[in-house]
């Protein structure tokens, strides 16, 4: 039996995709926000699609502070960035 791909959203653009194909970003209980690159990092997650678009789409329509609950401080944009690359 073949093994079962887990799929998320991608809060900017509304795809399903496989999990392996998104950046999971993740809010702490202390309210820090941050790239998670194992994806088991502790807090309220959102996943972004490996794209600068969605993330720029996210950064337009405030698609992941609306999933994070929290405002997104100006300096997470550009580490996104270099995590995207």
């Amino acid at each position: 039996m073949p093994r079962k791909i887990p799929m998320r959203r991608c809060v900017a653009t509304g795809e399903t995709l496989p999990k392996k194909e998104l950046i999971r970003i993740v809010r702490t209980p202390e309210g820090v926000i941050s790239v998670d690159p194992t994806g088991k990092a502790n807090g309220r997650g959102a996943y972004l699609k490996k794209d600068p678009e969605a993330a720029a789409l996210a950064r337009k329509n405030r698609s992941l502070e609306r999933a994070l609950k929290e405002s997104i401080p100006e300096d997470f944009w550009g580490k996104l960035e270099e995590a995207l690359k």
